[in-house]
């Protein structure tokens, strides 16, 4: 024992107070001289570490709150705790922490992408299902990254995952023994989207669920009765350079589709992205890419609130700036010009009719083709069974879709073959896309129709990892968002 000096140590708050310890402990001399250290200072053990200027509990305290919160808001709360810190500190914290080691392969695993900037670069976070914990991140998002880690970490017996082609690959090369389980979530929305396609090529089929509305109303007043019982637009084709345009383009790519051509190339030959060309590839007309209200024009922000500023009309408020409120207050987003120029013509009119009942959206009837029929509200089952009726073909998708509800929710996922090519034999060009898809991957289809397993945690971590990135701002780098991801809690 040489001699002693005095420590100062930050220690947690006590009642709001920041605590600063003076610890008087000991120096050791090393009589050896061949030693590179001539002095040791004691420590304290569960208080002290070398060169620390802050107790361990303090310690352990600000890494929680950086891995929580990160640096800027973790700044301010150590602030509000007595325990003030700045926000690099809290950074250089969370970098000083070790990365966690891959102790057990574990044997479900759930893979996805996130991006670190969005359209450019992204990599891939991995989950134990079991624990529902992330347990690596690659920096990438490819085939080969997801093969070489699973050949690194064999024992890998169920993978799930999205859609994606990358992961499948990487799982067909790396683990061909797993199980590969395709998401139910992913196969719904696929499934949404295709019957929304059908539902916009049937579009002017919508217009039943009108008709069926007035048909009852028989009591009205003659001139609301007059206007109201006008058969529905027939649908103008679109005019204008965007049209033309979309015309041109849709031409083009089914021209270049029966030379045999691949989506890939046609993309690169046409200066057009992949997605935008496979939309064109689906639509069997280019109107069916040209939505809009049988006008010719796109549909009036003012078409959900036309009722009730009628309805407020004749109950005597005639104030466009009020009315112009009140339906603001009713979600609508337009500009307060808009409304005044509707209202301007009810100004010289004598009787104010009712408008005009309006068809249903097109994204509105796929949603109530994809719902549940005991869920849904009676009125709107009854718009949708009149549209049913007048479309023999949108039934028929209607039945199909109701069928593959039912192997999901029932966990049949050995009837799919039997779905598949009763699916097939529809005349439903988006229907036999979808099923196209399904075919690619059928194994993975099958067992995600079946086992419990789905992506739902990896979902949920990746809208953690925006979290994390909308905390850090522009100092998201890899390696820091990276022990964010593996170490907090």
């Amino acid at each position: 024992m040489h001699s002693r000096y005095e420590r100062r140590l930050s220690d947690t708050a006590i009642g709001g107070q920041e605590i600063l310890i003076h610890l008087q402990v000991h120096r050791f001399l090393c009589r050896d001289d061949a030693c590179a250290k001539k002095t040791f200072a004691e420590q304290v053990p569960a208080l002290t570490v070398r060169y620390g200027r802050r107790s361990i509990g303090l310690q352990e305290a600000l890494r929680a709150i950086a891995l929580a919160l990160g640096g800027r808001a973790g700044a301010r709360l150590t602030h509000r705790l007595a325990v003030a810190v700045n926000r690099m500190t809290l950074i250089r914290l969370i970098r000083a922490l070790p990365e966690p080691a891959v102790s057990a392969v574990p044997r479900i695993v759930g893979v996805d992408e996130f991006a670190l900037r969005r359209g450019h670069s992204y990599a891939t976070v991995l989950v134990d299902m079991q624990t529902r914990r992330p347990i690596d991140v690659l920096p990438e998002r490819s085939a080969d990254s997801f093969a070489a880690w699973l050949s690194a970490h064999p024992g890998v017996e169920v993978i799930c995952r999205d859609r994606a082609g990358c992961y499948a690959e990487g799982a067909t090369c790396g683990a061909p023994q797993a199980i590969q389980v395709a998401d139910r979530w992913h196969l719904w929305h696929n499934l949404a989207e295709a019957v929304e396609r059908a539902v916009a090529r049937h579009r002017v089929h919508l217009s039943a669920a009108v008709r069926a509305a007035i048909r009852p109303n028989t009591h009205a007043e003659p001139a609301a009765q007059d206007v109201m019982a006008l058969p529905a637009a027939v649908p103008v084709l679109r005019k204008g350079r965007v049209a033309e345009r979309t015309r041109q383009r849709h031409a083009a790519v089914h021209d270049l589709l029966t030379q045999g051509i691949p989506i890939r190339a046609i993309a690169a030959k046409l200066a057009l992205t992949r997605n935008t060309v496979r939309r064109f590839a689906r639509a069997t007309d280019p109107e069916e890419l040209l939505v809009n209200d049988g006008t010719g024009r796109r549909p009036s922000m003012l078409r959900e609130h036309a009722s009730y500023l009628h309805q407020r009309w004749n109950e005597g408020c005639t104030d466009a700036t009020r009315l112009w409120q009140e339906i603001r207050a009713r979600g609508y987003l337009g500009s307060y010009s808009h409304v005044r120029d509707y209202l301007a013509p009810l100004r010289s009119a004598t009787t104010i009719p009712p408008p005009a009942p309006i068809a249903p959206k097109v994204r509105t009837v796929a949603a109530w083709m994809m719902s549940n029929p005991r869920t849904l509200h009676p009125d709107d089952q009854e718009r949708l069974t009149t549209i049913m009726d007048d479309c023999p073909a949108l039934a028929a998708l209607h039945t199909q879709v109701k069928a593959f509800a039912a192997l999901m929710t029932e966990r049949r996922g050995h009837d799919l073959e039997a779905w598949l090519k009763n699916a097939t034999t529809d005349d439903q060009p988006e229907l036999r896309s979808f099923v196209t898809g399904l075919r690619r991957d059928q194994d993975a289809v099958t067992a995600g129709l079946t086992l419990p397993w789905s992506s739902g945690p990896v979902e949920g971590h990746v809208n953690r990892i925006k979290m994390l990135k909308r905390q850090m701002y522009g100092r998201a780098n890899p390696d820091l968002l990276r022990r964010r991801i593996l170490l907090a809690d």
